[in-house]
């Protein structure tokens, strides 16, 4: 029986546990269900996701609401996450099931790193009763996919040869597709009937210099009246308004400018989207750029004056760290909860996993455990496919992997990372016969995403024993302070710190927060193979059972 997990601040009000575990899409995790009847809770909290999850688009359909987000070279691309009430949250599946724009993301011939999808757009379409994604790849084509459902299956809809920059969709009253797109110059572009083609495309709006930069466009059409909401990055929300028609003319009001974050030392909120409740009331999901965790979104009530123009309620240009939060109407629905114990039972890997590039899929197994074997053979992480990767939960969580390295070879590296521009990990060594763990720190990339440094192993202990717990507890809080501290057990119980702390970048310009990572690549030749038995993701209120090293040498 799964160890079952809640208990973060970030989730609000009662959480309800089941009496059993659940497992979907090969992943055992705990099950939550949201007490959410009548009246489920007073109040929700902000961040209500602490997670990296930039660029969001926020619809319902139905009394479900869905959240697709960038990921850039993570693969499979583009998330989506599920929620009943905009608050509790789960992953159901990627918009893009595989990154085939070039070699570069199987990390052949080139890498792809902070390329991808990003700023893109999810939307449904009742006449056909398909979700629909699409984002420009590349700065040159715009993708467009296309599912059953938001769970998928997805396949490619159509390539477009204009590339729609920060994109936002709508579908008309007619059923009519029209993108929002560009940078500063706002495009509005017409689709074909079947979305595989652009019919027409006129410039709508050029942002006055006294405004500077916009982007990040969503497109909607409320009682009668077109909306594009814009953001400039990264400290105002702008929302233009036509009366007449998609392609405008349009003028522009100010949502909010440089309001306060519900989190200290955070960004302004901005950017992201707007969404209607079964009841009629509305919502504006934002982000605040939360370094080094990343993106994370916020949720705020948003309301209409008479004369159709939003707001946000800000009170003194504050966006609270708590809202009144009322029952929006639907059914309750159990959601999974995003702490737990992952057994990798198979066949697949969960929705909530992403591979850093392309994975080589003849090289990893999933069934009662995770089967790595090496896939590449460098020194360098970056350059290492199948890194299995996992959001971190901020502002604190702790990650514990199971590790059985029985059939790693001489020159193998296996363990857990702490991934981004700067990196860091524990795990296994094998070197003439001989099995350490060590503490590898210093692992950089240069501004361009080339590796600048492969590294510097600065703790290491012997070990004999075939199996081995490895742990990081990350604190990936902004402002200063942000550290991930590592350690190892072998026993599963009593866990010993390895090494320094790890003081973690909180520069913005990589995009993507700091992630955990499941790693296993060859320095000498291909062969060998790790198993991974369970992967467990603690909240911020866990114990944490690590006692400090012995006396002894390390190097």
């Amino acid at each position: 029986m799964l160890k079952k997990k809640v208990g973060l601040s970030i989730w609000l009000g009662s959480l309800v546990l089941a009496s059993i575990a659940s497992t979907q899409g090969g992943v055992s995790i705990a099950t939550a269900q949201p007490a959410r009847t009548k009246q489920a809770a007073s109040t929700f909290q902000n961040p209500v996701l602490w997670e990296h999850l930039a660029d969001l688009d926020i619809i319902r359909v139905g009394d479900v609401f869905y959240y697709s987000a960038s990921n850039m070279h993570y693969s499979p691309g583009a998330p989506i996450l599920r929620s009943y009430d905009l608050v509790y949250w789960e992953y159901v599946g990627h918009s893009i099931p595989v990154l085939d724009f070039s070699p570069a993301y199987d990390l052949n011939d080139g890498r792809a790193y902070v390329k991808g999808s990003w700023a893109s757009f999810l939307g449904y379409r009742k006449s056909n009763r398909t979700f629909y994604w699409g984002g420009c790849i590349g700065f040159s084509k715009t993708h467009i996919y296309t599912a059953p459902a938001a769970e998928g299956p997805w396949s490619q809809k159509a390539i477009l040869d204009d590339c729609y920059y920060d994109a936002g969709l709508l579908i008309d009253d007619d059923d009519t597709p029209y993108v929002a797109y560009g940078n500063t110059t706002l495009h509005v572009a017409q689709l074909s009937p079947d979305a595989t083609h652009q019919v027409r495309s006129e410039v709508v709006f050029q942002t006055p210099p006294s405004i500077g930069v916009l982007e990040g466009w969503r497109f909607y059409k409320i009682n009668g009246n077109y909306y594009i909401f814009a953001t400039r990055p990264a400290n105002a929300e702008y929302v233009l308004r036509s009366t007449t028609g998609p392609f405008g003319p349009y003028e522009i009001r100010p949502l909010l400018i440089d309001a306060k974050s519900p989190v200290p030392n955070s960004g302004v909120p901005h950017q992201g989207g707007i969404v209607e409740t079964p009841k009629g009331d509305w919502y504006y999901m934002a982000f605040i750029d939360a370094y080094p965790g990343g993106r994370v979104p916020v949720l705020a009530p948003l309301t209409w004056d008479k004369d159709g123009w939003p707001s946000v309620e800000l009170p003194g240009n504050q966006w609270l760290a708590s809202y009144p939060f009322s029952d929006i109407g639907g059914s309750v629905h159990p959601l999974r909860s995003l702490t737990g114990t992952d057994l990798f039972a198979g066949p697949t890997l969960g929705p909530e996993w992403e591979w850093n590039h392309n994975p080589d899929v003849s090289k990893f197994k999933v069934q009662r455990g995770l089967v790595l074997r090496t896939a590449t053979l460098t020194r360098d992480l970056y350059s290492a496919r199948n890194t299995l990767t996992h959001r971190i939960l901020g502002p604190v969580s702790t990650a514990t992997i199971q590790l059985d390295d029985e059939h790693m070879e001489d020159g193998d590296r296996a363990g857990l990372v702490m991934l981004r521009d700067s990196s860091a990990w524990i795990g296994l060594t094998r070197d003439a016969g001989k099995t350490q763990i060590a503490l590898v720190n210093n692992i950089t990339m240069d501004k361009h995403w080339n590796t600048a440094s492969t590294g510097t192993q600065v703790a290491s202990v012997g070990v004999t024993g075939k199996r081995v717990w490895l742990r990081v507890r990350a604190d990936v809080h902004p402002g200063p302070g942000h550290t991930a501290v590592f350690s190892y057990s072998l026993d599963g119980t009593t866990f010993i710190r390895l090494g320094p702390p790890f003081v973690l970048n909180a520069n913005w310009p990589f995009f993507m927060g700091y992630r955990f990572g499941i790693f296993n690549y060859a320095t000498q030749s291909l062969g060998g193979s790790v198993k991974i038995h369970s992967f467990t993701l603690d909240g911020p209120t866990a114990t944490d059972s690590v006692e400090l090293p012995p006396q002894g040498p390390h190097e």
